[in-house]
């Protein structure tokens, strides 16, 4: 599955990267000139105007595009490229941990059910029934059940370990997209800045339209990398309470488990 959703993210930064690298390589339209009378002046700038008539008539889609292509290939495609990898991964562990949440109250009347009917190999086949790392634990403690209960407890608090590192695992992946997105902003934003000082030095005179231009320019990097950093921070603290949840599940259905047996044994 991870092979997939890394296919996934690839395929996805090449489509984006190629529709941006179009936009911008593509020829501007001519521009049409037309011969107005001067009998009248205006103190609006005509160049200003047509401008926002055609920011006004822009998609959303097309003024993100502009603005990623207004702030440098550069390390604009690195933030694209931490927004990608963030969100296959994310789509990832959403799977994963949707198909490790299962019911442990009804797991644990199924065990019951089975101790008091099969035995032990009928609740180990519960078990091997049943998805879920709960079920997996219980498996392992039911295998174990021959050799004690000392043994037991023993083998399904390693095993709920592992399983607790495998309902983590990823989420440092994220954490570094969720800190490397702004870091890229910001020193994007500081390369712009330097570069909007190094025209005021050629040009020799401080023109507002030209540090406007440069400042702006350099911002655009800083909003998109604090953009990516608050969408995948979401899914990062969604992760942790999910985990959470079925971490706190799990040591719940140990204990009734280990009660179960111990009735069990009583029986005997």
């Amino acid at each position: 599955m991870r092979k997939l959703f890394a296919l996934i993210a690839v395929c996805g930064m090449l489509s984006f990267g190629t529709s941006f690298e179009t936009r911008a390589q593509a020829p501007a339209p001519a521009p049409t000139t037309t011969v107005q009378p001067k009998a009248k002046s205006s103190t609006v700038d005509p160049v200003e105007q047509a401008a926002a008539q055609s920011e006004a008539g822009q998609s959303l889609h097309s003024q993100i595009k502009q603005k990623f292509i207004e702030g440098g290939p550069g390390f604009m495609a690195s933030i694209l490229a931490c927004l990608i990898l963030g969100l296959a991964l994310s789509i990832e562990r959403i799977i994963y941990l949707n198909m490790a949440t299962s019911d442990t109250k009804k797991l644990l009347l199924n065990v019951e059910d089975a101790l008091n009917s099969g035995g032990i190999e009928a609740a180990k086949n519960v078990c091997r029934e049943t998805r879920g790392p709960v079920a997996s634990i219980f498996y392992q403690g039911l295998d174990r059940h021959s050799e004690g209960l000392d043994v037991v407890e023993k083998s399904i608090v390693s095993y709920g370990g592992i399983q607790a590192g495998l309902l983590e695992k990823g989420l440092s992946w994220i954490a570094l997209f969720i800190a490397l997105g702004p870091m890229l902003g910001f020193m994007g934003t500081v390369i712009g800045m330097i570069s909007a000082f190094d025209a005021i030095e050629v040009a020799g005179d401080i023109s507002p339209t030209l540090v406007a231009r440069g400042i702006k320019i350099a911002l655009i990097t800083t909003v998109f990398g604090l953009v990516v950093a608050m969408i995948l921070q979401v899914f990062y603290n969604y992760f942790l309470a999910k985990i959470e949840s079925i971490i706190s599940s799990m040591e719940d259905a140990s204990i009734s488990l280990m009660d179960l047996l111990v009735k069990f044994n009583l029986k005997k």
